[in-house]
């Protein structure tokens, strides 16, 4: 009786001090969240269970910033895999990972700078299964290989965000909902005992377009990762400063490579 009292008893919520429902009681390293707190953590921090009440406290309050942040993110380029959206807001030089790509208020999903970006690649899972063939043994019937065997191949497109984040360092999601199966053909030469004709995966058109997807991420990714370093490099180093080939003033060069007193463009002047 008194294991059952304990597991059935009311529980109080430490981080909004509501009571909890039976079974929505989530457990923390020294007390109890509800699972309406537990639903608003960041959607790729699983520490959960090792974390305490003051821990997740911190981290709700980051949420909410988090929140007001995707109210302000204004979308300058999407790039759309087949469950999951990034989106990028290329003036404030961040962006977003999300499933919900027209309810981000909704979802609240982590606002990411691209100085944050750590790193990133696409992983592929290659699985394979034996076609085999039926033969009549008398009155059975047995399934054996082909001569050479013959596989079916299914792949899987696995894509890792590295980010510099208090809460979680990778986002790992797939590119594609289903796996992408591929038979290869068999050549005149198999059909007769022979080898398969050459198997190159990269040839088929859904496979391409899922490889073609990880590459544009890579490639957006590491571009905006590159600019930012490359401001803040510069902003360290201090302001350029030339001859103005119009004025011949001794001029900080801006952005524009233009002259502060003239606007001429100065451009690689000295």
């Amino acid at each position: 009786m008194g294991l059952f009292g304990g597991l059935f008893s009311k529980k109080t919520c430490d981080i909004c001090g509501g009571e909890i429902g039976l079974l929505g009681n989530r457990k923390l390293e020294d007390g109890n969240c509800c699972k309406e707190c537990a639903k608003k953590l960041s959607y790729w921090f699983d520490e959960r269970r090792h974390s305490t009440v003051d821990q997740i406290k911190e981290q709700l309050a980051y949420r909410e910033r988090n929140l007001e942040e995707v109210k302000n993110f204004h979308v300058t380029r999407t790039i759309s895999c087949d469950r999951w959206s990034i989106l990028l807001d290329e003036s404030s030089k961040k962006f977003i990972l999300t499933r919900e790509a027209r309810k981000i208020a909704e979802e609240n999903p982590d606002v990411i700078a691209f100085s944050d970006i750590t790193g990133c690649r696409m992983d592929v899972d290659e699985d394979r299964d034996e076609i085999k063939r039926e033969v009549k043994d008398g009155d059975q019937t047995r399934r054996v290989s082909y001569n050479p065997p013959r596989y079916e191949y299914s792949y899987d497109f696995h894509y890792h965000i590295h980010v510099n984040n208090p809460y979680f360092d990778e986002m790992k999601f797939d590119l594609n909902r289903s796996s992408v199966h591929i038979t290869p053909s068999t050549g005149i030469a198999g059909l007769f005992g022979g080898s398969n004709v050459t198997y190159d995966p990269h040839a088929n058109p859904e496979y391409a377009k899922y490889e073609k997807l990880g590459e544009e991420i890579t490639k957006v990714l590491t571009e905006a990762q590159q600019i930012v370093r490359e401001e803040a490099a510069m902003a360290a180093a201090g302001p350029r400063i030339a001859t103005c080939p119009f004025c011949g003033a001794q001029t900080e060069v801006d952005a524009g490579g233009k002259c502060q007193y003239c606007g001429g463009y100065v451009g690689d002047a000295v």
